[in-house]
């Protein structure tokens, strides 16, 4: 326990790199998700192939290949070299987009063809047509995914060590190899992965229910549904009763 008590800023500090990869990758991801995932469901073909190109070749590519490919060739080809941290972002954001591309296009196709046809009927613009009606609806259905791909991408931060960067994982590797210590060196690392994964957790579920509360798919906040009428109790007559 002094181990990790002694040592608790260093993980901190590759804890804080691990959240920062995290969230630059979440948003990176979820630009590429939703901007490629609305192109797929468009019936024109040409932005359906860029779409599908996109979502085939990253979804098709390692991202620990994809990461090695931004830090050490990319530079060998462009001359320009990317920061390490930058480079780990661009291939996890680029890797997971493409996953959550497919969760947005298929989340928009589900929405019930009825309600389109209704917006159409409307005479609302495309535009309008997927603000007001296709994504609310879609969104709910995208969320639970999209929890398990925030989950994943963090996980998959562990590797970025790889390429030179400090996280969370290099921390413990470095404290195993200086002192020896391979359990607890580690078991550091552990329980701060996962209370980093329980408060995505808990933040996807929030939003989960605030979509879902949104739609009317769950009872408001602080009770269950409220009756249009107050139920007799026992003992008592009704109106019209004997």
């Amino acid at each position: 326990m002094d181990f990790l008590i002694q040592r608790l800023p260093l993980y901190l500090d590759g804890a804080w790199v691990t959240i920062q990869l995290t969230i630059g990758g979440c948003a990176l991801a979820f630009v590429l998700a939703m901007f490629f995932g609305i192109m797929g469901t468009i019936r024109h073909w040409l932005p359906r192939a860029i779409s599908t190109v996109y979502v085939e070749v990253f979804r098709g590519i390692a991202a620990l290949v994809l990461m090695f490919w931004m830090a050490f060739a990319l530079p060998q080809l462009s001359g320009f070299r990317l920061d390490d941290m930058f480079a780990a972002i661009l291939a996890l954001g680029l890797n997971v987009g493409a996953y959550g591309a497919e969760v947005v296009r298929s989340s928009i196709n589900a929405v019930p063809k009825a309600q389109v046809e209704a917006t159409v009927a409307l005479n609302l613009s495309w535009f309008q047509r997927m603000r007001l009606v296709v994504l609310p609806q879609a969104w709910a259905q995208m969320l639970p995914t999209f929890g398990n791909l925030v989950i994943e991408l963090m996980k998959a931060t562990a590797v970025v060590y790889l390429i030179g960067v400090a996280d969370l994982t290099a921390i413990a590797q470095n404290m195993r190899e200086s002192t020896g210590e391979t359990v607890i060196a580690f078991i550091g690392a552990f329980v701060l992965y996962y209370l980093i994964a329980q408060v995505l957790i808990f933040g996807m579920r929030l939003l989960e229910r605030r979509a879902n509360r949104k739609l009317g798919r769950t009872p408001p906040r602080g009770g269950g549904m409220r009756l249009p009428f107050k139920p007799a109790s026992a003992g008592t007559t009704q109106a019209g009763g004997i």
